[in-house]
């Protein structure tokens, strides 16, 4: 892996379990240090211990996504750590409840709608702005958003979700500015569409696995320098918005 200076280092939020956990421990396969960042401490510890026993290079990042204060922890940390971002991958996001109609939109819960779009949107703004002085000292910065098909306006798959669904309407649409304001620059955003994945997300009811779906996120956070940019992907190729 040569000297620490020629080493990339991944963050990835939400990365102790499901999803993120099989992006990050497809980066560290790759001979890429992952930032595991996740809210909770023992979980975050518990997923740091599984990739060293993988013999990937990880070290654990405290972040909450919905807290200001934690992010800019989370950014000194990796700056004391690495000294710089090559990958950021905004994984961590919620459903919202959905019982009781809170999402059908005839009876929505306009908390639930706050609360998803606080992690979904809001989190992943936060935390992009926050990473891009360090993400900026890469050579080839890579950002990949987690998103969903559910959020597309032409599928429109999965259950009537007036919360969830629209929360990653809105993630495409501010992936997109991303892109357009990065035009000129080395920093190339996308958006990643992992499909339906058995996760505790699901209910397990996905019929593909984790690492299924971290296959388009391992892609996009590894693209050469006239990747795509700006683009909705799955592992078929560009879904429609």
């Amino acid at each position: 892996m040569g000297s620490v200076n020629n080493t990339k280092t991944a963050l990835v939020t939400g990365a102790n379990k499901g999803i993120g956990f099989a992006i990050a421990q497809g980066l560290g396969t790759l001979g890429i240090t992952v930032a595991v960042g996740a809210r909770d401490d023992a979980r975050r510890e518990e997923a740091v211990e599984r990739l060293r026993a993988a013999g990937i290079d990880t070290f654990g990042v405290a972040l909450d996504v919905t807290s200001d204060d934690s992010v800019a922890a989370a950014a000194a940390s990796i700056e004391k750590e690495a000294g710089r971002l090559d990958v950021l991958v905004n994984n961590a996001g919620i459903s919202g409840r959905f019982e009781d109609g809170a999402q059908d939109p005839t009876t929505l819960d306009l908390d639930v709608l706050q609360t998803v779009l606080e992690t979904n949107v809001f989190g992943v703004v936060r935390v992009t702005n926050a990473m891009l002085p360090l993400l900026s000292r890469a050579a080839s910065p890579r950002i990949v958003n987690m998103s969903s098909n559910m959020g597309s306006l032409t599928l429109q798959t999965g259950p009537v979700m007036a919360a969830y669904s629209p929360s990653k309407s809105m993630l495409n649409s501010v992936t997109a500015q991303y892109a357009r304001r990065f035009a000129d620059t080395n920093i190339i955003v996308n958006v990643a569409c992992p499909g339906y994945v058995a996760t505790d997300f699901t209910g397990f009811a996905g019929a593909r696995t984790p690492e299924q779906g971290a296959a388009i996120a391992l892609r996009l956070a590894t693209l050469p320098a006239d990747g795509p940019r700006g683009g909705f992907f799955d592992d078929k190729g560009a879904v429609a918005w």
